[in-house]
């Protein structure tokens, strides 16, 4: 699409890969948008207003039709608008009409769930909760009209989502991590994500088996069967995961060396709990299976003495070096949210090596966070994918010529219009 002159300026050109274009977007009582009909063309659109206007629900409308999960809540019915939780029957939906170059496509999610004055009265005098839970909420999927699983859905449309927070993959949590590779790779792996599910199944049965062989309710003998389930699913997980950072760390490199002015080589480090080593890229499923069972024999007495699981792929972690320095412990901002933006670049580069398809990029007021250096690296290298959506409180982030190829949008208290001039 857009590539940089000589000058700086941008100007359209050509893509590789198939076409994969969001046509049409609508929303029922999903966040602030009580309704919404929106037409996307297949190009850079941006999304400008103020802030809690509802420019980061669209994105979050589009990840979550992709993914079947909200980037952003901790429970689903935060996603229902608050004015139709006043309803008898409080409905959310999301859907959208897809082009890809095998079809066309028609993607749904509807929420539904209790009014929540009713919900709460009935949970408060429960006598199985100190305190309040939050009223069920129902989830149905549909893929082409038909009621479809999540794992159905996953990869129909596959997304890169560049935020502010992307920072913390690289200073945050282990688990922040490992849900990043998870993601990742259940877009472009339903095998994957359906190995993940298993997995966590029974992982959550062996931690239960393990608690009650702590308390002599049960026998250590009957680990062996879950330990064999354990090691099945996980070893995939585990290679996957390897074969992917090597990947991205290869993309990461070359964009992390033209915006990190000489910070050092970036390097990306699988880190497997089953062997405490760094993996290279070159597991295979019969080796990490050996040792992640050898492993798990290791670990039984402590394991029975915690009651918990201490070994497997939900206990790696992802790090990020520059001449053998941890960024992630050791970096300082500046570094680490260098490096999320090359982590970023390199997973739409990697989504398009695996697929053929352009995944959709979605940046969330991501402009505001970079100097002029990583704004302009950002905005060259997105021209060159089929369909982009930012948001922004001001235009003035952006450059002219950038602007006058993107199709312009207001969002204005739930409302979404074309913005002339």
């Amino acid at each position: 699409m857009g590539k940089f002159t000589s000058a700086g300026a941008f100007r359209l050109g050509g893509r590789t890969g198939k076409s994969l274009i969001i046509r049409h977007l609508s929303l029922t009582n999903f966040r602030n948008y009580a309704s919404l009909e929106l037409e996307l063309p297949p190009n850079i659109m941006v999304f400008q207003g103020d802030n809690a206007q509802g420019k980061s629900n669209l994105l979050e409308a589009i990840y979550l039709l992709a993914t079947s999960r909200s980037p952003r809540a901790t429970n689903e019915r935060e996603l229902i608008n608050w004015s139709a939780l006043r309803e008898e029957l409080p409905v959310c939906r999301l859907a959208a009409d897809v082009q890809k170059a095998r079809g066309n496509l028609s993607l749904e999610i509807a929420l539904r769930g209790k009014p929540a004055a009713l919900s709460e009265a009935e949970d408060s005098f429960s006598p199985w909760h100190s305190a309040p839970k939050a009223p069920p909420i129902h989830k149905r999927i549909r893929v082409n009209g038909v009621v479809r699983r999540a794992v159905d859905l996953v990869g129909q449309i596959n997304v890169v989502l560049f935020s502010v927070q992307d920072i913390n993959i690289v200073g945050g949590e282990p688990a922040l991590r490992r849900r990043y590779l998870d993601i990742t790779n259940s877009q472009i792996d339903s095998h994957y994500l359906r190995q993940l599910q298993r997995y966590h199944r029974v992982l959550w049965q062996r931690n239960r088996l393990l608690r009650q062989i702590a308390f002599n309710q049960a026998s250590p003998d009957e680990l062996s069967f879950w330990d064999q389930e354990l090691v099945q699913t996980g070893a995939y997980l585990v290679v996957q995961r390897d074969h992917m950072v090597a990947a991205l760390e290869h993309l990461a490199q070359a964009i992390h060396d033209e915006v990190s002015s000489d910070q050092g080589k970036l390097r990306l480090a699988y880190l497997r709990s089953i062997d405490k080593k760094r993996g290279k890229g070159e597991s295979r499923i019969e080796e990490i299976a050996e040792l992640f069972a050898r492993s798990l024999q290791a670990a039984r007495k402590k394991e029975i003495a915690q009651g918990m699981s201490l070994v497997g792929p939900h206990r790696d972690d992802l790090r990020f070096l520059t001449n053998e320095t941890d960024l992630g412990v050791f970096g300082s901002r500046g570094q680490q949210r260098t490096v999320a933006l090359s982590l970023k670049l390199a997973e739409a580069k990697f989504m398009l090596s695996k697929t053929g398809e352009h995944p959709i990029l979605l940046l969330d007021d991501v402009l505001s966070e970079l100097d002029v250096q990583r704004r302009r690296h950002l905005l060259r290298s997105v021209t060159s994918y089929q369909q982009v959506l930012m948001t922004t409180t001001s235009l003035d982030q952006f450059e002219p010529d950038f602007l006058e190829q993107a199709v312009l949008f207001r969002v204005n208290q739930g409302r979404v219009e074309p913005l002339s001039g």
